[in-house]
């Protein structure tokens, strides 16, 4: 099995001939699924923009949301409307809604949006102040004083899920694939060849997410697990112990592509440009 990986297409930012070559791309890659690890667009646009890619791919598309996602709307909002597009489109997989899909009798796909939760690096030091704090309801109707707690509590809600989703792919599959959109460590979030500092990584690293793979990769140590994020919009692959591993795919606004061809067999092998 072939599935193409996209991440943070950004596809508002798109001119029709960019969305033109990414769909050819993909069908270039004769893959049969599709798995997007965030940043697809922004508000409203992103539902009408999930149903336009499974209607022009014909392929399952498995996705997270990232942080651009919620822009101009709140994060429940966005989430149930998601949801909804979902149920209309046979194709469409909001893995933050689903446990454990297998893609073969030896691995299986899971995956939690994730948030730069601030349990990472210097929040209160740092000067580094994303849009989302201005363009995601939750923030900006809220006063500052709140934002350090908001981020914990996504960061904490996406890592008990993804613990428990852990649990059930570890027990049930040697391999498994974990797609989310922000980095669950440090050692993933990459920006021109460097790993994060302290100011930045309150912002891009989901460290609970991180803690919770730490977790799994140690009780099952028999499993695979392999991680797939973005975010960052620079590329990169870490090691956090022999059986996890995270690869940050890179990303350039108004020119979405195809970021790798995962090879799913016995295993999971992932083709890079």
């Amino acid at each position: 099995m072939r599935i193409a990986w996209i991440t943070d297409p950004h596809l508002n930012h798109c001119s029709l001939p960019a969305w033109e070559r990414l769909i050819a791309s993909v069908r270039g890659c004769s893959v049969e699924g599709v798995l997007i690890t965030g940043d697809i667009s922004e508000g409203e646009d992103v539902a009408f923009q999930l149903l336009r890619l499974a209607d022009a791919i014909d392929r399952p598309l498995y996705f997270v949301l990232g942080n651009h996602d919620y822009y101009h709307s709140s994060i429940e909002r966005t989430r149930i409307e998601i949801t909804h597009a979902v149920t209309k489109h046979p194709l469409l997989h909001y893995l933050r809604n689903d446990s454990v899909i297998e893609l073969s009798p030896s691995v299986g796909l899971i995956g939690e949006d994730g948030w730069g939760d601030a349990t990472e690096g210097d929040f209160e030091g740092s000067s580094v102040r994303l849009n989302d704090f201005q363009l995601i309801d939750d923030f900006h109707l809220d006063h500052c004083s709140t934002w350090k707690e908001k981020l914990r509590l996504l960061g904490k809600d996406a890592a008990q899920r993804l613990d428990n989703k852990l649990d059930e792919a570890c027990a049930r599959y040697p391999s498994v694939l974990i797609a989310t959109h922000v980095p669950p460590f440090r050692d993933a979030c990459w920006y021109e060849g460097h790993t994060t500092d302290d100011h930045w990584a309150p912002f891009f690293v989901c460290g609970q997410t991180g803690r919770s793979l730490l977790n799994a990769a140690k009780q099952y140590s028999n499993a695979t697990l392999q991680v797939l994020c973005g975010h960052t919009h620079h590329g990169g692959v870490a090691t956090l112990t022999p059986n996890l591993t995270v690869t940050t795919g890179p990303a350039t606004y108004g020119a979405p592509t195809v970021t790798g061809v995962i090879l799913i067999g016995e295993n999971i092998r992932l083709e890079l440009p």
